[in-house]
């Protein structure tokens, strides 16, 4: 039986495949989102989908929007991407990260204490001080809010789980590790995979910032996008923190490497905010197994086909 289910940020990269899988599952979906990330053009193949109810741009920090939702389609489960996401602009204006990730967060907990609907809150892996072993990055690694983006994060993440335990409301917080795909932006503000192979076929250089000896835990969407989906219909899962990674980590040298032709097009560059720089990541899925069945299907090398075919096929910049 489909549920009525309200997707912020469902305009994202990443949101736009949960809305995806949520639909084929034959859910009911509306998606709000501000557009200051997202992009209509990431959802119009739903639009004439049935089960696809609505698109609202408007923000999560409007209060009376989100009430007149949540009143009007009683959502079971509320999937709440809807955050800013850049650790650099984080840094340059804490403000808007901290209302739009913390406030924004708050508000959307608020109105799902009052209709009873389950909170999956996507966190991030920036929260976590560097790995120090090969086991990886489990939920009780400590945490460590290198940029504002992460406390902020973490001040939600806080507010989330304590909604669980003040309360009895059903909520998740995830943590997955660097996701990369089709439709994730190519420009300045895409992940690092998608804007390496958006140079490469354009021929230009690729930048890497500072030694590129940090390393990354690198999620394809679609295991990243199971993966959201399936917390919000397991109960095995409410009050818990849970990862999700390929349980492999690349340096960015060797992920240039990978996706560079000619070597000499790699160049390194100073970094503009070292001190939010995390050196190594490499994720411990091990719970999110135990729990919800999920392990990742696709490889870093088919994942990395799979984006380089899209984005040759003029899948979106900017």
């Amino acid at each position: 039986m489909g549920q009525n289910i309200l997707l912020t940020g469902g305009a994202g990269f990443i949101g736009r495949w949960v809305a995806k899988r949520l639909l084929e599952e034959g859910h009911f979906v509306w998606i709000l989102d501000d557009l200051s990330n997202g992009r209509r053009s990431n959802i119009a193949e739903f639009e004439n989908h049935p089960n696809f109810k609505a698109f609202i741009e408007g923000t999560i920090l409007d209060e009376s929007l989100l009430s007149e939702l949540f009143e009007k389609h009683k959502f079971s489960i509320c999937y709440h991407l809807g955050a800013s996401i850049n650790v650099q602009d984080s840094i340059d204006d804490p403000r808007t990260t901290f209302n739009n990730d913390t406030i924004g967060t708050f508000y959307i907990l608020e109105q799902c204490r009052k209709h009873d609907t389950k909170v999956v809150f996507m966190s991030t892996c920036m929260v976590y001080d560097r790995c120090t072993d090969e086991k990886g990055i489990n939920e009780l690694h400590p945490t460590k809010p290198a940029s504002p983006y992460a406390g902020a994060k973490i001040g939600a993440e806080n507010m989330v789980l304590s909604y669980y335990y003040a309360y009895g409301l059903p909520t998740v917080v995830i943590r997955p590790f660097n996701t990369y795909g089709p439709f994730q932006k190519t420009g300045g503000e895409g992940g690092v995979v998608a804007i390496f192979i958006k140079h490469e076929l354009d021929g230009k250089t690729l930048n890497i910032y500072g030694s590129g000896t940090q390393t990354r835990d690198l999620l394809y969407v679609e295991d990243c996008a199971r993966f959201v989906v399936a917390a919000g219909f397991n109960d095995a899962v409410n009050g818990e923190v849970v990862n999700a990674g390929l349980g492999r980590d690349i340096s960015v040298n060797d992920l240039a490497s990978l996706i560079a032709k000619d070597p000499s097009k790699i160049k390194h560059v100073e970094h503009i905010h070292p001190q939010s720089e995390i050196e190594k990541l490499l994720c411990n899925s091990a719970k999110a197994k135990r729990l919800l069945g999920w392990e990742p299907e696709v490889s870093l090398e088919e994942g990395i086909a799979r984006t380089r075919q899209w984005i040759a096929q003029g899948g979106l910049s900017s």
